[in-house]
């Protein structure tokens, strides 16, 4: 399930200019195969083959493909929370904390499903990757956890939690049918938008607490 990952360079001069395009270049090449392949079946051939340059060149750029790899799955995370974090504060002061749940939801998917190879690479590859390259990327994961334990927790504290929920078990349970959805979907299985709705509706109804009545 390839994704397009564009780099924008226009309006960069100066000698470094084609180095920086083609050391992204790499590291797009090395997240679309990790994406689709694996850490296993990623070659660093393969990774020069797509990227448009000689395998040697890889090593210009990166120290080992242990450290091509750390780089871009250490750079999914971290994108990741990026991206899921500016959706959720983009959110009206009035927000509840289940909305500001269901926001993060409708942006984990977009971010895994039609934005970033890099953040598919580094959630397929985690128990992929040897101990010094996973090292880095569960601390970013991490971070990542920590902040949706404070969405759940939110929730919780404003009585908008379902009682008798676990907001731990909860939040792993959402995070791994949303981070799932990156293994089973496909356009040709519905829309993004559907997919998105259908998350949307099973989190806020699964989680909320009761209403009036």
């Amino acid at each position: 399930m390839p994704r397009a990952h564009t780099v924008r360079t226009a309006g960069v001069r100066g000698p470094g200019e084609k180095s920086a395009r083609t050391r992204r270049r790499i590291l797009d090449a090395t997240a679309s195969l990790l994406a689709t392949r694996g850490y296993a079946g990623t070659r660093l051939a393969d990774v020069a083959r797509l990227a448009g340059v000689r395998p040697p060149a890889v090593y210009y750029y990166f120290d080992s493909r242990e450290d091509l790899v750390e780089q871009v799955v250490v750079a999914g995370m971290v994108r990741n929370l990026e991206h899921v974090r500016a959706r959720v504060q983009e959110l009206p002061a009035g927000a509840t904390a289940m909305d500001r749940i269901c926001c993060a939801v409708e942006a984990h998917l977009q971010v895994v499903l039609r934005i970033s190879d890099y953040t598919v690479a580094s959630i397929r590859n985690t128990q992929q990757l040897p101990p010094e390259v996973r090292t880095r990327q569960l601390a970013e994961q991490q971070r990542y956890s920590d902040f949706w334990r404070e969405l759940v927790e939110a929730a919780r504290d404003a009585g908008e939690l379902r009682d008798g929920l676990d907001p731990r078990a909860a939040r792993m349970l959402v995070l791994g049918a949303l981070n799932w959805a990156c293994e089973w979907w496909s356009p040709g299985r519905g829309s993004l938008k559907s997919l998105v709705r259908t998350a949307r509706t099973i989190v806020r109804r699964g989680l909320s607490a009761p209403t009036g009545g």
